[in-house]
């Protein structure tokens, strides 16, 4: 069987990053996938505290005060896999490619969600909407998912990525209440914040960005030939450049705190994933933030 076969990536997963997730997170996956249902038991005044995206808006202007409504948590999670599998995504300088840590991602999350009985699907994009995936449950839902993603041709260039497209789709198409995990490098065009932050009134949306070291800075390695993975262009670099060097990381660093702020504005957690980091370490840092996020709304 090829290593690079859904059901050899998923076994790879199992036993070497399923194993030590549950001995480090010791069943605490309430964590990544919160899970909360539709079921309506009470609504009641708005505390500091609360999630916005809960305010029910009718009752607060009848009773000319904020009222949230609260739900009963259904045992089962239905989960949406957004991934851009555009052309920047085969990128990587350390020892994998973004696209990689993709696949290694979903093969990890829908696993977990799947062997707790959870249903799992996923809308793969490339340039365009190129499939959707229902959702369903099991292992083979899982392996499916993998082998759509797998066999999605790889495009040398495409128009410019439009995560937009792909999150329209979803605020159109995506009904029930799901947890929903964009994955993305976000080289983007611009006017995707307005439908990330319309999906997440409606779902819980965890934004998972795919990083590279060298998209931060350059190393001083002489002349180099950069080419946009999206349009294919070509520019040729001196990286013996001291002044070329910093006005690309000031322009990382600004990239970096844009996006941040605008993940902000939504309400959206990020699970930052890096080519030079381990699956592992990077789920459990962010199961951990996002425990102290919801101690810190519970004490509020």
């Amino acid at each position: 069987m090829s290593p690079h076969a859904p059901e050899a990536i998923l076994r790879r997963i199992e036993w070497t990053v399923l194993r030590r997730l549950d001995g480090l997170l010791q069943g605490e996956y309430r964590s990544l996938f919160r899970g909360n249902g539709l079921d309506l038991a009470d609504i009641r005044e708005y505390e500091p505290g609360d999630d916005v995206r809960y305010i029910d808006w009718n009752v607060s202007a009848r009773m000319d005060a904020t009222y949230v409504r609260q739900y009963l948590e259904d045992r089962e999670v239905t989960a949406h896999f957004l991934l851009d599998l555009s052309p920047s995504v085969d990128f990587g300088t350390v020892t994998t490619l973004k696209r990689d840590q993709l696949v290694d991602l979903v093969a990890l999350l829908a696993r977990l969600l799947a062997r707790h009985g959870n249903k799992i699907g996923a809308t793969l994009y490339g340039g365009k909407v190129e499939r959707v995936i229902p959702a369903a449950g099991g292992r083979v839902q899982t392996l499916r998912i993998l082998n759509d993603i797998l066999q999605l041709p790889r495009l040398a260039s495409a128009p410019y990525t439009s995560v937009s497209d792909l999150l329209e789709h979803a605020v159109r198409t995506i009904r029930r209440r799901s947890v929903i995990f964009l994955v993305s490098d976000f080289f983007t065009a611009p006017g995707w914040e307005r439908p990330l932050g319309m999906l997440a009134r409606r779902h819980e949306v965890i934004a998972v960005r795919l990083t590279d070291p060298r998209e931060r800075e350059l190393p001083d390695i002489g002349f180099v030939v950069l080419s946009d993975a999206e349009t294919g262009e070509t520019l040729h670099v001196d990286t013996h450049d001291l002044k070329f060097r910093a006005r690309f990381e000031a322009a990382a660093r600004t990239r970096e705190a844009e996006l941040a702020a605008a993940f902000a504005r939504c309400g959206v957690d990020v699970l930052t994933l890096s080519t030079e980091e381990e699956l592992v370490r990077a789920v459990v840092r962010f199961a951990a933030l996002r425990r102290r996020r919801r101690g810190m709304r519970a004490a509020g």
